[in-house]
């Protein structure tokens, strides 16, 4: 990130619209004014020099130069030219951040006192180093001895186009750094890598190597940092640390290592960081070689292995260490009391541990994520106790077998969530959570995510949370909610919700029309515009569990922009009413399960509009008339609409009446729909007549208004008796 931001503000700052193209004449006159002759230093950095620097420039006729410095100018691409040979006495080479590219001329070997060649994008004017990185370098290097008996680092890193072996260096070599990283090479780690006895940091991260790792790397006693993770590494990892013991930093994640961690690791009392996770590694964790090991240890990332047993009483005791992780491994029994604060992270997710969360966790008042998700833990869930970890940011304890009573959520509820509470993510999905949701979570105004889904909640929709700002995540399917949701008070609710999954509770009432109108975050947004950028840290990204046509589907890594899911959930309730015209406003919606309600009226043409919509499921309801033809619908089957027996149309096989295609639907949906036939209004009003004369005819006769008047009397109470059962009938049909 640091490589980037220097290289985006520096060229900002020359900008390319005035760079001066490079001829010999200029080259001339800017070696005189830079007042070079006779002198062995010569900087162009920044110069503003542009276009391919050719073997035949002006430029190469200074052999006595010692430091070279052209950085930060734009070469249009050009290869290292071989011209670059003739610089005998050079020492120093700096072409970082000049746009260099493609093949590096073999005559760069005969620079025997090269100490420093640098083509990064990150290092600038720093000539302590060989660093060939971030440059499009391309094809195969070299599989020749390296005879640059002075070369101390060499860097190659993000040159992914850039293949070959691992290079091969002469006994008499002085590397101490070699980068290799993010690039293509390939094949076995030679015997021979042991021979770079000088070597401190070998990183050989994110490449192609595979096999086994050479015994010989016990000869590196002087490295401080192994990095092999991201390749294809397999085997067991040899017993070579004995020698190994200024090792800070050991990466072995992600490869196909198998079998036990050496026993020899507990020698390596200067770590700070070991990271093993992603492999096939079994057995016990081995334990330092005395009290005080492992005193520098921060990091560890153990996650995703076959590890068993308790876990080892010794991490629960490390002084330094900042995160812990042991995820998705084997291990059981409790966990322990953890004796000192420094921790910042822990994942103890996807294992066999039992048991209640050790009160000392409540006391790491550094916390920032706690996931314990996946377990076989219980306990009351005392929410008080989270009060002291005002730095937490992300807490999943899903999937356990946690409890909550009622009492502590009704009336007065501790101020488990303070003003100003940082926490980004809160996960209890999958426990036994009763009682209503703790109106104190409106202080977290940094929520974004909030799952409650598969608990035993009984309260109304929560629509307070509406004003949380940046609330994108809402799961509380697979409990007891009820009443409507239509009737936030607040005036612009759910700005940033993108994930709303109310399934299976016994939500009541209309679809909420009001509440949709205001989810800005999935209606039209300029996808152009927008960074795409996951929830969650560089090491922590944000999952959740989501119903789409009945199956819970687990979304990874959920994009903090309005471009990607955007899932709109509320089957399984008992919702009536028609589909709202303000549907068609979901600009962004990608799935829509309204399934099993009762949902009556027709599907409004209108949401054929949703061209992102890939997931449609409206079954189990009473829609009636035409479904809806064009853009995605046309790829929706019969499983979106079955078991609604007035629907026509395709793709069900039955056929409407006619094939007129419906007009778009107006704003105003009318609750009945009201007919006139003048044949039957003018019998009505003939009928009327006749009655009318007769009954003159009668009053006239017998003189007696009285007997009129309780004759109207009776039979429009018996009229208006009539009318309202059938009312109320026809309500409850169209509702």
């Amino acid at each position: 990130m640091a490589r980037a931001l220097l290289f985006s503000s520096l060229r900002n700052h020359f900008p390319s619209r005035i760079l001066i193209p490079i001829t010999s004449n200029y080259f001339n006159s800017l070696l005189i004014r830079k007042q070079i002759i006779g002198r062995r230093v010569l900087d162009l950095s920044c110069s503003w020099l542009s276009r391919t620097i050719h073997s035949n420039s002006a430029l190469f006729c200074f052999p006595h130069l010692q430091r070279l410095n052209l950085a930060f100018n734009n070469f249009s691409w050009s290869s290292v030219s071989a011209g670059f040979g003739r610089f005998s006495s050079l020492m120093h080479l700096n072409l970082s951040y000049s746009g260099f590219s493609g093949l590096i001329s073999p005559e760069i070997s005969h620079l025997s006192n090269l100490v420093s060649l640098d083509l990064s994008r990150s290092r600038g004017a720093e000539f302590a180093r060989d660093d060939l990185s971030l440059c499009g370098l391309h094809g195969r290097f070299t599989d020749n001895d390296i005879h640059l008996p002075k070369l101390e680092l060499l860097s190659l890193w993000e040159n992914s186009n850039l293949n070959g072996n691992f290079p091969r260096f002469s006994e008499n070599n002085s590397l101490i750094n070699l980068d290799l990283s993010f690039t293509n090479f390939s094949g076995e780690l030679p015997a021979s890598t042991g021979n770079l006895k000088s070597l401190q940091t070998l990183d050989l991260s994110d490449c192609q190597f595979f096999g086994s790792i050479p015994a010989s790397l016990e000869n590196l006693t002087q490295i401080t940092s192994l990095s092999l993770d991201d390749n294809h590494f397999s085997g067991k990892i040899p017993n070579i640390f004995d020698n190994l013991r200024n090792l800070i930093s050991l990466s072995l994640s992600w490869n196909n290592f198998s079998g036990q961690i050496p026993p020899s690791i507990g020698n390596l009392t200067n770590l700070y960081g070991l990271y093993f996770s992603h492999n096939q590694l079994e057995g016990a964790i081995p334990s330092p070689e005395n009290e005080n090991g492992f005193s520098s240890l921060s990091f560890v990332r153990l996650g995703y292995n076959l590890f068993n047993g308790t876990i080892p009483s010794w991490l629960y005791t490390l002084p330094s260490l900042v995160e812990l992780d042991l995820s998705h491994n084997k291990f059981i029994g409790h966990i322990g009391e953890f004796q000192l604060d420094s921790l910042e992270k822990i994942d103890l997710s996807m294992n066999e541990l039992h048991g209640s969360i050790p009160t000392s966790i409540f006391e790491l008042v550094n916390l920032s994520s706690l996931k314990i998700f996946s377990n076989n833990l219980s306990g009351v869930l005392e929410t008080s106790k989270f009060e002291k970890l005002i730095n937490l940011t992300f807490l999943d304890l899903s999937n356990n077998m946690f409890s909550l009573t009622t009492n502590q959520f009704h009336g007065i509820i501790p101020q488990t969530f303070l003003k100003g509470h940082s926490i980004r993510t809160l996960d209890f999905n999958g426990n036994q959570l009763e009682g209503q949701v703790p109106r104190s979570l409106i202080n977290c105004r940094e929520l974004e995510v909030l799952d409650l889904g598969n608990n035993k909640i009984n309260d109304t929709f929560p629509h307070w949370v509406g004003a949380l700002p940046k609330l994108h995540v809402l799961v509380l399917c697979f409990n007891h909610f009820h009443g409507h949701t239509e009737f936030s008070k607040i005036k612009s609710p759910f700005m940033s919700l993108r994930i709303i999954d109310l399934a299976h509770n016994d939500f009541e009432g209309n679809l909420p029309k009001m509440n949709l109108r205001s989810l800005k975050a999935i209606m039209n947004i300029d996808e152009g515009n927008v960074t795409r950028r996951y929830m969650g840290d560089t090491y922590y990204e944000d999952s959740t569990v989501a119903m789409i046509k009945g199956l819970e589907m687990e979304f990874v890594k959920i994009l903090n922009t309005f471009t990607t899911i955007d899932l709109l959930n509320l089957s399984n309730n008992y919702l009536t009413g028609h589909i709202p015209l303000s549907f068609k406003n979901l600009k962004m919606l990608e799935s829509l399960d309204l399934s099993s309600n009762n949902l009556s009226g027709r599907i409004p043409q209108e949401l054929t509009s949703l061209t992102f919509l890939e997931v449609l499921n409206l079954s189990q309801n009473h829609l009636t008339r035409f479904i809806p033809q064009g853009s995605q619908f046309q790829t929706f089957g019969n499983d979106s609409y079955y078991e609604n027996l007035g629907l026509c149309g395709f793709p069900l096989s039955k056929r409407c009446t006619t094939d007129k295609v419906l007009e778009p639907s107006q704003e105003i949906e009318p609750k009945f729909e009201i007919g006139i036939d003048w044949k039957i209004t003018l019998m009505g009003y003939g009928c009327g007549l006749v009655i009318g004369f007769s009954l003159s005819y009668l009053i006239s006769l017998s003189g007696k208004l009285e007997w009129l008047v309780r004759f109207i009397h009776k039979n429009i109470h018996k009229k208006i008796k009539r009318n309202k059962r059938s009312t109320h009938r026809r309500g409850a049909r169209i509702s």
